[in-house]
């Protein structure tokens, strides 16, 4: 494995680790109430406004990825899109960047 598709693979796993760390202590400390992080997450306009800019983010990279994949053929980078909107741009752009790297069978 390249170190260009290591350097992918340690992001995406960071990309992972790192936010949903943050997630699960809310969740511990607020209950598993998904609507509630979402108002978490709009209660001023700077986390407003960098809510917007993340979804954006992972509206343009699944388009990408989708049109890569129908194009490549690569369909295991699909997975990418889950963990885009479940996880999140930290992880899905990584992740998507790492199985790109790879060798198409």
């Amino acid at each position: 494995m390249s170190p260009l598709r290591m350097a992918y693979l340690g992001l995406a796993i960071w990309g992972a680790m790192h936010p949903m760390a943050y997630f699960v202590t809310w969740f511990v400390q607020n209950g598993f109430d998904l609507m509630a992080m979402v108002d978490a997450w709009h209660v001023n306009a700077a986390t407003s406004g960098l809510v917007w800019d993340l979804t954006i983010a992972a509206v343009t990279l699944t388009v990408f990825i989708i049109a890569e994949t129908v194009v490549r053929r690569n369909w295991i980078a699909l997975v990418a899109i889950p963990a885009t909107f479940c996880i999140g741009v930290s992880c899905g752009l990584p992740l998507y960047l790492f199985l790109r790297a790879g060798k198409i069978r």
